[in-house]
């Protein structure tokens, strides 16, 4: 096993990381900066207001991209196991 090989899959590693949580993360930023315009147009700087709102829209995202993301993780192990035999020797 080169090098090489390793960081390839730690570069596909990441790339599926970041893939599978990027919904969660865009729809929180969407979230946090309409709840910020929200209170710098009202004056409200409650901590809450801007903490369940994103909390809330990241637990729906896990609900609605769910299949998605497990989807993609299973496939990225599958791969791997499955060529994992093809370097190691």
């Amino acid at each position: 096993m080169s090098a090489d090989f390793v960081i390839g899959i730690a570069g596909e590693a990441i790339y599926v990381v970041l893939k599978a949580s990027a919904p969660m993360l865009v729809l929180a930023l969407v979230v946090g900066l309409i709840i910020s315009v929200f209170q710098a147009t009202t004056q409200i700087q409650e901590q809450t207001l801007a903490f369940v709102p994103k909390i809330v829209a990241v637990f729906l995202s896990i609900i609605v991209f769910g299949p998605w993301i497990l989807n993609t993780v299973v496939d990225f192990t599958y791969n791997l196991l499955n060529n994992l035999h093809n370097y190691i020797g």
